[in-house]
């Protein structure tokens, strides 16, 4: 396995300068399902590599209110399953989403966690050689 020779330094897109290329696309705000068709919260906002301008997790926000006592969960944009209109579908369930590490905002390099949450879901890290990131459009930013 590859592991990067420097920390991983992912930014959330609200907090910084890019946007998404079609605003239309933007899944923010979105609900996400598991593949069972259960609730698992709406996307709060989206981990984004700035150098290569690639969306790398969704941030998921479940229980209480967006931003005040809710709690997130990051998935990698590989487990999306479909992107609709209205919702944005997983392919995991529910219990493997509610599982998943808790980010620590007090990480200065969160290489570890990021390594840990590819691991739980069981895909392949982004910087692996080989990595293909998803096609879908909604990724673009």
């Amino acid at each position: 396995m590859t592991t990067p020779s420097a920390g991983i330094a992912l930014i959330e897109l609200g907090d910084s300068d890019p946007v998404v290329a079609d605003p239309a696309e933007d899944i923010r705000g979105r609900p996400v399902r598991d593949r069972d068709g259960h609730e698992l919260g709406r996307i709060d906002d989206l981990l984004i590599d700035p150098e290569e301008r690639k969306v790398r997790f969704l941030r998921v926000a479940h229980g209480g209110i967006p931003g005040f006592g809710a709690t997130a969960s990051f998935v990698p944009v590989e487990a999306i399953r479909a992107i609709d209109d209205e919702v944005v579908h997983v392919a995991e369930p529910k219990q493997i989403v509610a599982e998943a590490p808790r980010y620590d905002p007090g990480l200065v390099d969160a290489t570890e966690y990021y390594h840990d949450l590819y691991r739980h879901y069981g895909y392949s890290p982004f910087w692996n050689a080989g990595h293909t990131h998803p096609g879908n459009p909604y990724y673009r930013i």
